[in-house]
């Protein structure tokens, strides 16, 4: 993605809006950049926007008071987050850090309820939106408790080809062995031997720069 606009114009909720709601969206939004491990947003702080990833790869997860922190999802280009706070109300239950320099749209949050109450194709978005990312936490948790590593690192990356939350991904996944064990909660040692797993049954390749993934179905049933 160039910029904000292009985001929100090649959106699947934004090629439904009319030229008036579009300009509406345009207007209530503004674009920042953040460095590599910079947070996006913050676990318990007020919710005013609702944010998408022009560019770039974010991690999503909690971090504790006593140092404990677990990875919960990646964030990548073309995705939309931080709707459920901001319909909520409430103080974020998260935090998002830029795993590398990361572009960021950020909506206010009266631009985003004017899109609720004027156009049904953003409402109708706004509730698949909702239910993939519900199925992929019931995913994540199932994953999480019940999978070994190396079908985890296998789900990881399978999660990030999600066609309404991450639109905007091809099959050259541009992420390091670091980048992948931090979406894990791997060293990076142990990613690169969860890669190695993969490449010799065949479903991914590194290369330089990213991964590229081969055989996407592969990657979802791994270790079934």
């Amino acid at each position: 993605m160039k910029n904000a606009e292009e985001l929100l114009r090649s959106s699947l909720w934004g090629q439904s809006l009319t030229e008036e709601e579009m300009e509406k969206a345009l207007a209530g939004t503004v674009e920042r950049t953040f460095a590599a491990g910079a947070f996006v947003c913050m676990k318990g702080e007020p919710v005013s926007h609702w944010m998408g990833m022009i560019d770039g790869l974010g991690k999503m997860a909690s971090h504790w008071t006593s140092g404990k922190t677990t990875s919960l999802t990646g964030i990548s280009t073309g995705a939309w987050f931080g709707e459920g706070s901001l319909l909520k109300e409430e103080p974020r239950r998260y935090d998002v850090m830029a795993i590398r320099e990361t572009r960021v749209a950020f909506m206010n949050r009266s631009t985003f309820l004017w899109l609720l109450d004027h156009s049904i194709p953003f409402n109708r978005y706004m509730i698949t939106q909702l239910n993939e990312r519900l199925g992929q936490f019931i995913g994540m948790m199932e994953n999480e408790r019940l999978l070994d590593i190396d079908t985890r690192i296998a789900r990881v990356l399978a999660a990030l080809f999600n066609p309404v939350l991450y639109p905007g991904t091809n099959r050259l996944l541009q992420i390091s062995q670091e980048e992948l064990g931090y979406l894990a909660g791997v060293s990076r040692q142990r990613a690169n031997q969860g890669l190695k797993v993969l490449e010799d049954a065949g479903l991914v390749r590194s290369e330089y720069g990213g991964i590229n993934v081969i055989d996407l179905d592969g990657l979802r049933s791994f270790g079934d």
